[in-house]
């Protein structure tokens, strides 16, 4: 079972595998030479980066059948620093400028970004009566407890002077985290996963550019961005913003 692994593994080129023993991570550089180390780890899950789909069991130095779950190594990071998913938007003012100096401030609250979406115009929803949002989505990753980021985040929205003077309507910024890593957050101030973001289609349309195969443990039957967006009830348009 390991030589069919390896195979699999050697067509895609892998950097890095990140293999969970006993709820422990740990990520292990694997050159082409050094496979046969694998069937030296105890019992656990092997999690398989570089977009390639499934898991595998380790369990006595051998594989077993591949699994359903895509998405562990997007979830999980970097070792330690849990990978998030932030949506932006913005309907005032110069929208393009406002997103893209909010993203160039994200760093100094702690969140480093790896992926950025194609920005895209999107159809107000519930409040109608108001310009058309520009919107994106971010991948990063951070050492800041949600908790403590939220408010960074908050602090970011008021230094460009962005006001929400009610529900719903026109801003100059819009940050709000959708994920966090896989945790499960129900606080007054802070939900995660969003708990609007399955239904919203100016969300999921470039998350899904940027994460297609992103799922979380409190989505049922193992739901992805991809099928979140494609079963969307939402009639909204959403269309490639051309600046």
């Amino acid at each position: 079972m390991i030589g069919q692994l390896r195979g699999r593994l050697a067509d895609k080129r892998p950097n890095l595998i990140l293999v969970d023993v006993g709820g422990v991570g740990y990520l292990v550089a694997v050159p082409l030479a050094t496979y046969a180390a694998l069937s030296e780890l105890p019992a656990g899950r092997l999690i398989i980066p570089m977009g390639l789909r499934g898991s595998c069991r380790i369990d006595r130095g051998e594989f077993g059948p591949p699994c359903d779950s895509a998405s562990k190594m997007e979830a999980n990071g970097r070792l330690g620093v849990p990978t998030i998913y932030l949506s932006m938007g913005a309907n005032l003012g110069e929208r393009e400028g406002n997103l893209r100096a909010a993203i160039a401030q994200l760093p100094a609250a702690g969140v480093q970004v790896e992926r950025v979406s194609s920005f895209y115009e999107t159809e107000p929803v519930d409040y109608l009566v108001q310009p058309w949002f520009l919107n994106c989505a971010v991948m990063g990753e951070t050492k800041v407890p949600a908790e403590e980021l939220l408010p960074r985040l908050r602090e970011i929205e008021m230094r460009m002077g962005s006001k929400k003077e009610f529900a719903k309507g026109p801003r100059l910024l819009d940050i709000d985290i959708l994920l966090y890593g896989n945790e499960t957050i129900g606080t007054v101030e802070l939900q995660v996963p969003h708990p609007r973001m399955l239904e919203r289609r100016f969300v999921l349309a470039p998350l899904a550019e940027i994460a297609p195969e992103l799922s979380h443990p409190a989505w049922p039957n193992g739901l992805t961005v991809r099928e979140a967006l494609d079963r969307s009830q939402d009639s909204s348009e959403v269309r490639p913003f051309v600046s």
